[in-house]
């Protein structure tokens, strides 16, 4: 018994006609589209099969689907993908990558060193796998978007007002759902200016939890280059301080000025010096700016001490 063309595609029944004429004929049919999606993906792709087997489209339809049945599978999934979730899916470009998102909020100076999460990002770039922007962007706490970044920045080197009950639920429910946040203190004078506002503004947050010393053992100290301290522009201190949730650290503050020792002029001069370790000290708050970034995108992950030999090769 022969296979019957249904009358959606006629041009099916003419023998002996080759499979780039099933492809063009299918898409001249694309009219029918909305009405029979599946009928349209099988001839079109029975015609691909004849377009690369040299087959006549007289055979029944079913016995080359039976015969390339993995094939069909594979372009049906494709092909359906790319239907029904075109308009929600970024798997490439600028969206897919890392992106250094500053925290912006009001009174005080919440950008100080305007030009330092711009290096680090080329910094990031040129020694690790991290597909990352260069350019920077600025979020507010009480902004939905704070959620589609895993990493944020806050810095500051003047006393500001209490943020919003808004930004603080806000803010409060991203570093509980996996966000990071890094705070960098500019001046690094304690209970002064900024860093008297960042410890309110943080028992707002966390009212039962105090900022703590983070250990020399921590993973954000081996993330990607194994370090022993804090570093930055100033040494103020010697260590960074956190908010750890259920053993990953949600806040990290460090008041030892890291985008100072980041930041270059659009000329490629270093806008300020690194004291008193000079370019020594400033090489490794860019390893500490690198292993936080690090940390954000992986947690604890280089806890385990399979990984030291690997980060030991990149001290030397």
């Amino acid at each position: 018994m022969g296979y019957s063309i249904p009358p959606l595609h006629p041009f099916l029944t003419k023998e002996g006609k080759e499979g780039w004429l099933s492809l063009v004929a299918a898409l001249l049919h694309c009219e029918y589209w909305v009405l029979g999606r599946l009928n349209f993906i099988v001839y079109f792709l029975i015609g691909i099969i004849a377009l690369f087997h040299k087959l006549r489209v007289s055979v029944s339809p079913w016995l080359i689907i039976h015969r390339n049945l993995r094939f069909f599978i594979c372009v049906i999934c494709a092909i359906c993908g790319f239907m029904f979730f075109t308009h929600n899916i970024f798997a490439m470009g600028d969206v897919s990558k890392f992106t250094f998102a500053q925290l912006q909020y009001n009174g005080g100076n919440w950008n100080p060193r305007p030009n330092a999460g711009k290096r680090l990002m080329w910094e990031l770039i040129k020694r690790t796998s991290v597909e990352a922007r260069i350019d920077t962007i600025t979020v507010r706490a009480d902004d939905i978007n704070l959620f589609e970044y895993p990493f944020i920045y806050m810095s500051g080197d003047q006393e500001f007002p209490p943020l919003s009950d808004k930004e603080i639920s806000n803010l409060k429910l991203y570093l509980e759902f996996g966000g990071t946040l890094l705070i960098d203190d500019s001046i690094g004078k304690s209970d002064f200016g900024f860093d008297k506002s960042v410890r309110r503004e943080i028992k707002r947050l966390f009212p039962n939890k105090p900022l703590e010393k983070m250990p020399t053992d921590h993973t954000v100290f081996k993330s990607f280059y194994l370090l022993n301290q804090a570093y930055g522009r100033i040494m103020e201190k010697s260590y960074l301080e956190g908010i750890t949730l259920e053993n990953r650290t949600v806040i990290i503050y460090s008041q030892n000025d890291l985008g100072g020792a980041w930041s270059k002029d659009p000329l490629g001069s270093w806008e300020y010096e690194a004291i008193p370790g000079g370019e020594t000290q400033r090489a490794m708050a860019f390893r500490l700016g690198i292993n936080i970034v690090m940390y954000a995108l992986t947690g604890n992950y280089k806890q385990d001490q399979v990984h030291l030999p690997f980060i030991l090769k990149r001290q030397m």
